[in-house]
């Protein structure tokens, strides 16, 4: 569709049109949700985890398959965005499943789709792109394999910690919103049909906090938030400066990079730290600091439009 449309408009044009198309089409489907979706059966060991019992539980099906659809309607895609595509539709497939079973998968299920995935996304990186990074004005060349493993822990940490962030209403889709808005205002040129697409994505998170703002109907579940972290960790790959994905997503890395890495220094090596600490970071704001839904979200946000503006300070 997008080559008939850029000969009646600009590319700024299309993404509007796209971008409220896209929008309305999400707000649709959610507001008469698939049947098959299941409902959530409440999370024992959250802070307020009663409270989502019953509530409609993996809509991020949703909402990826409507930014998919928007991405191909109203983007030029290329071999490479269309790899990504499939894989952004295995990880959200593989969350769906998850939320829809009877019993959580364990961490190493999900830990071993997160590898196999993540590999095949930064190999499919290094097939178009070169493995040379920004840091701040400099330029430096990796070789491809340092460049694999670090790009394969980006999108483990980027799924991971997007994925911990959701469990309080409107808070991982407001943080994701604020990330991908940033990469785009930072990186527009470089970023290209990508920087289109962090709006096309903001757009669909937007539909979604319509009904996932406190008190919420629905939640994204797996399939939204594991979809998420892939495409954000993408998008980081893309832009050429990936070490700025510390300040870009610092919230969300600290809310649940904290947790993973208090679980695997228990797990892997007996070390208990942080033992008066509740993780994610969300929970122990809402238990131990008092802090209500709202609080945490528009806190949390605050500090991470603070964190890209000092990205903007640094690239700038």
């Amino acid at each position: 569709m997008y080559p008939l449309l850029i000969r009646f408009l600009t590319p700024n044009q299309i993404l509007m049109v796209g971008m409220l198309v896209i929008f309305g089409l999400t707000f649709f489907m959610l507001k008469h949700p698939f049947p098959f979706l299941p409902s959530d059966h409440g999370r024992q060991f959250a802070v307020n985890g009663e409270l989502s019992k019953g509530k409609l539980r993996g809509v991020g099906l949703t909402f990826v398959l409507c930014f998919l659809a928007g991405s191909f309607l109203f983007l030029p895609v290329d071999l490479e965005y269309g790899i990504y595509s499939i894989l952004l539709f295995a990880m959200m497939i593989s969350g769906y499943l998850d939320d829809a079973s009877d019993q959580a998968w364990n961490e190493y299920k999900k830990g071993l789709i997160d590898l196999i995935v993540s590999a095949v996304a930064v190999g499919t990186f290094l097939n178009f792109n070169s493995s040379v990074i920004g840091i701040g004005p400099w330029e430096v060349q990796l070789p491809k394999a340092v460049f694999f493993v670090l790009g394969v822990i980006l999108f483990w940490v980027s799924v991971n910690v997007t994925n911990c962030t959701d469990g309080v209403d409107g808070l991982c889709a407001s943080l994701c919103s604020v990330t991908l808005l940033s990469m785009s205002l930072l990186f527009s040129q470089v970023l290209a049909r990508y920087a289109m697409a962090n709006f096309l994505f903001i757009a669909v998170l937007f539909a979604y906090l319509y009904f996932n703002t406190s008190p919420s109907s629905m939640l994204m579940g797996d399939a939204g938030s594991r979809a998420l972290g892939f495409y954000i960790a993408v998008a980081t790959l893309k832009s050429g400066h990936p070490l700025l994905y510390i300040l870009l997503a610092g919230v969300m890395i600290a809310d649940g990079g904290i947790g993973l890495v208090k679980v695997s220094l228990k797990r892997f090596l007996g070390i208990s730290i942080l033992k008066n600490t509740r993780t994610p970071l969300h929970d122990h704001m809402r238990k131990n600091k008092g802090w209500s839904d709202t609080q945490v979200v528009v806190r949390y946000v605050i500090l991470q439009v603070m964190l890209a503006a000092a990205a903007f300070c640094l690239v700038g």
